[in-house]
């Protein structure tokens, strides 16, 4: 698709046919980052026997990967409104592959801890400036709906990563993990450089553009801006509570094994899928708040019947957490879409600094809460302290939704 082809699509939103083909690259670029992110997980053990570094220490490549990745969001997504959507990409892509390459030339941790940094800055590009891209492409509401199908596909390719992380290290060892990273990293700029179109300047003109710290002022003003990105935020806070606090209810209260316990969380994911598929199809036709407050909804629901569950049903096993956490998970995809789309919308030709404000406030405080989750679990004797926490999120969800938000 050239320049030309997206101002008509632009254009002429609702009656133009889906672009699969830019769609497809833009979820292969969403896909990088979160896959890059979870396919190194089965070789954390050998790479600590490698290294000559203690587990804890080596962790930090999962963790530090999710820190950096929150803040270059911020940092493409103003980027990207600065020089334009395509070169970004495609340069920050580059870094990822190339950081892939170097990771396999370490001989100690704190080096394969800078690399990571890299992949994950990197990679961070395809998540926040493709966010932009559609928005540049569609109007809000077929912005969500476009959205929903991409996070779809964002969601369901990282819970392959780590058995294609497990194959590669099993069979060929460590190394191979980063090599494929590196591979599918350069076929994915490679794909950028030949289809994807500069699409910056669609939604204003030249002129209306200005430096990251005006864009972040005038966003900071908006009322509205701020209840979509606290929507999201904390709409997504509740997946993380559980990854944060729910391997020890389900592993140490319950006595189950690992085996079982990703067996159940796998199967959690499913609601999250539904609900970015419901919302890619149903968004257009209800607009961003209904299924924003559908979302909402759902989420009251599932922590409710979580608290209920987890108070008086303790011995129906893994059971109690994970299908209160698949209407969670069914919420957060239904309302996801809708808070992003949102966002990149209250000022469209700021839409890449918007999209990394979003991005970062939703993965920042994810990771604060995952790691407070598992410290107020790490002693806990019920799962009851989690369902209050997670009942705590989505009524700070609600108040600051309905306070910030007004139907236009």
């Amino acid at each position: 698709m050239d320049d030309q082809a997206a101002r008509q699509l632009h254009n002429h939103p609702r009656t133009e046919r889906t672009p699969w083909g830019l769609l497809l690259l833009l979820m292969a670029l969403t896909s990088i980052g979160p896959t890059t992110l979870n396919i190194v997980v089965p070789a954390l053990p050998t790479l600590a026997k490698r290294l000559a570094a203690d587990g804890g220490t080596v962790q930090l490549i999962v963790s530090i990967y999710l820190l950096a990745m929150a803040a270059g969001q911020l940092l493409m997504g103003s980027l990207s409104d600065r020089f334009g959507r395509r070169p970004v990409l495609i340069a920050a892509l580059l870094v990822t592959a190339c950081a892939s390459v170097s990771a396999v030339l370490i001989s100690t941790v704190q080096s394969l801890i800078v690399a990571r940094v890299l992949q994950a800055i990197g990679a961070s590009a395809g998540v926040v400036v493709s966010r932009a891209i559609i928005r540049d492409l569609f109007d809000r509401n077929r912005a969500a709906s476009t959205l929903g199908l991409v996070a779809t596909v964002m969601a369901v390719v990282p819970t392959l990563s780590p058995l294609i992380g497990g194959l590669l290290e099993t069979g060929f060892g460590w190394e191979a993990i980063f090599i494929f990273t590196a591979v599918t990293s350069a076929l994915a700029v490679t794909w950028a450089a030949i289809t994807l179109p500069e699409t910056r300047g669609l939604n204003a003109p030249q002129g209306a553009r200005q430096g990251f710290f005006r864009d972040l002022a005038q966003l900071a003003q908006s009322a509205r801006f701020s209840g979509y990105v606290l929507a999201g935020a904390f709409g997504s806070a509740t997946f993380y509570a559980f990854l944060g606090g729910g391997a020890h209810v389900v592993i140490t209260l319950m006595a189950r094994s690992p085996a079982e316990y990703g067996i159940w969380f796998a199967m959690s994911s499913i609601g999250y899928i539904a609900g970015n598929f419901i919302s890619s199809r149903l968004s257009g036709r209800y607009g961003i708040h209904r299924m924003i407050w559908s979302g909402i909804i759902v989420e009251v629901v599932g922590v409710t019947l979580s608290t209920v569950l987890t108070a008086f049903a303790l011995h129906w096993g893994p059971f109690i957490v994970f299908v209160p956490q698949m209407i969670v998970n069914l919420g957060n995809g239904l309302l996801l879409p809708g808070a992003i789309a949102g966002a990149v919308s209250v000022r469209p030709q700021a839409a890449g600094t918007a999209a990394g404000i979003t991005g970062f406030t939703q993965m920042a405080l994810g990771a604060l809460i995952a790691q407070y989750a598992g410290t107020l679990m790490a002693g806990a004797p019920s799962a009851l302290p989690l369902s209050f926490l997670m009942n705590a999120l989505v009524a700070v969800l609600v108040i600051s939704f309905a306070a910030l938000v007004r139907r236009p």
